[in-house]
């Protein structure tokens, strides 16, 4: 069974940082795109970032400049890197990863179970 395991969110003040951690765990050939994804309170879920497995990355306008990702293929892991954080950044993140169960596999996505990101004074 495959997991995504988020950690690293609480509750920050405005112009603070905090970093977002994803491992993945479980039985699987190979990580392809790994990324993050916000959900505000009545929202839909949104992408805030994505990580190729060579390194190529993709950010969503509103992060562009304040959020960093990165991975560590070795170990699995994604990061988000959030500084400058805003209020309207306040959401649930989900972790999410592509990923091949075998080396003939086609790649499947799988969600983390979130974790929530306050940014209020």
């Amino acid at each position: 069974q495959v997991q995504l395991v988020e950690s690293g969110g609480g509750l920050v003040q405005p112009g603070g940082a905090l970093r977002l951690s994803c491992i993945a765990s479980g039985s699987f050939s190979r990580l392809d795109t790994m990324g993050w994804y916000r959900q505000a309170l009545g929202k839909q879920r949104d992408l805030v970032a994505s990580i190729t497995s060579g390194g190529s990355t993709n950010y969503a306008d509103s992060v562009e400049g304040r959020f960093t990702i990165s991975r560590d293929n070795a170990k699995n892991t994604v990061y988000l890197q959030m500084n400058s954080l805003k209020a309207e950044d306040t959401a649930v993140y989900y972790c999410n990863a592509n990923i091949r169960r075998t080396i003939y596999s086609s790649p499947s996505p799988y969600w983390g179970q979130g974790t929530r990101v306050t940014v209020s004074s």
